[in-house]
Order: C-alpha cells, then sequence, then structure tokens
C-alpha cells in the first residue's frame, strides 16, 4: 500500500502524490495507514495534493478532506490535470493549481540542508534525511523521515525515522535534546547534562540508544 503514495518536496512545500490507477477505496485505505504511522510528521503539515490525471467527485474530494483533517492535515492546494478535480476543489474552497507531467527541475532531493539555526517555535519539517549547520535552541522542531545530522548543539527536538522507519539515526556535536524521536519510539536527555563529544541516537531492542559516534563506527 506503501507504494500508492509518495511524498516529495519542491519549491513550494510538501507533495502528497497519491497513485493515479489505484481503486479509491484502496487509495484510501493505504492513505489512513500512512497518516498513522507518521502522525507526527502529518500533524499541522500544509501540504499540497498531487492527483495527476484522477478525477475526484464531490463525495470522494470530501472524504479526503475529512480524513486530512482527523489527522490534523492542512490542505495547502490541490494539483490536477483534470478540470473537474480542479472545480470540486474550487467547491470545496481549496486552491486549485493545473498540473502538466513534466520533469519538475525544482524537485529537491531526498536530503534537505538548512545552514542556520533553529530558533524556539520553529518546526522544520522534510520528506527526506536533514543535516543542520547551525544548532536546534530550546523549542526548536525538526521532524523528518530519515536521518538528522546537526552539526552543532541539539538542544530542541528531533523526530527522525517520523514515517516509521526505525533505521533512521540522530546525531550532533552535542546531543543534549528535550526529546529525541525515532519512529514510534520517544527518548529524553538523560540527567547530567551533555558529553563534549558527537554522539549518535539509534534504535536497538525495541528503545532509542545514545553512543559515541566513534563508538558507534565500529
Amino acid at each position: 500500500m506503501a507504494n500508492l503514495i509518495a511524498i516529495k518536496g519542491n519549491k513550494d512545500g510538501l507533495r502528497l502524490q497519491l497513485d493515479e490507477a489505484a481503486a479509491w477505496d484502496e487509495l484510501v485505505a493505504a492513505l489512513r495507514g500512512q497518516f498513522s504511522q507518521g502522525a507526527n510528521f502529518f500533524h499541522g503539515a500544509h501540504i499540497i495534493i498531487d492527483i495527476g490525471e484522477r478525477a475526484l467527485n464531490d463525495d470522494q474530494l470530501t472524504a479526503l478532506l475529512d480524513l486530512m483533517k482527523q489527522h490534523g492535515v492542512r490542505p495547502e492546494s490541490l494539483a490536477s490535470t483534470t478540470r473537474e478535480s480542479r472545480n470540486a476543489a474550487r467547491a470545496a474552497g481549496i486552491t486549485a493549481r493545473a498540473l502538466a507531467r513534466t520533469p519538475e527541475p525544482e524537485e529537491r532531493g531526498d536530503a534537505g540542508f538548512i545552514a542556520r539555526t533553529i530558533r524556539s517555535g520553529q518546526v522544520i519539517r522534510h520528506h527526506g534525511h536533514v543535516t543542520v549547520l547551525g544548532d536546534i535552541n530550546a523549542g526548536g522542531e525538526i521532524i523528518a523521515a530519515g536521518n538528522v545530522i546537526v552539526w552543532g548543539r541539539l538542544r530542541g527536538i528531533v523526530h527522525a525515522g517520523a514515517l516509521g522507519d526505525r533505521s533512521a539515526i540522530i546525531g550532533a556535536l552535542e546531543l543534549a535534546p528535550m526529546q529525541l524521536r525515532i519512529a514510534d519510539l520517544i527518548a529524553r536527555s538523560p540527567e547530567g547534562g551533555s558529553n563534549s563529544y558527537p554522539e549518535v541516537a539509534f534504535v536497538d531492542n525495541d528503545q532509542i540508544n545514545v553512543e559515541a559516534w566513534d563508538a558507534y563506527r565500529k
């Protein structure tokens, strides 16, 4: 079912690309499972819904929007090649975008690079891996589908593998987070403060462990 849904990023933000040919009920079931599995990744996110050549009627669009609302997902717009779907979107109060199936040069790869400090109250979401050249202050948050590496101090909240990938890791030069999450697991910073060497958090035996970077590499 995961193959029915693709999560991408471009200059406009996160894009949820839905399979054009799958049965509608099957697609909705896959979408419900994806929202449930990646609850923290999606909650509060503004997302472009890309349905390609699929023609949605009013009832189908209403069901899709209701499902998104249940999981705290906000539709930024609906992108479609069909006039019927765009008209249904406008009738529902959603911005509609004409979609041409041409290569998208603005499409980003799996990795996101942030060369600044993430300050309190800022939330960064990315569909792949994230590298931060800077600090994540207390109250700042990164939510990523892949790994998160911080070339600086990590004092805020980081959720790696946010779509359910327990193989994701979190690394930082100074690891003193308010909270770490990997997939469905949660850990807090241990008492006693941070160490003066790079560390990495990873999942082992159904829990999040932290090791010095040199030890983890071995």
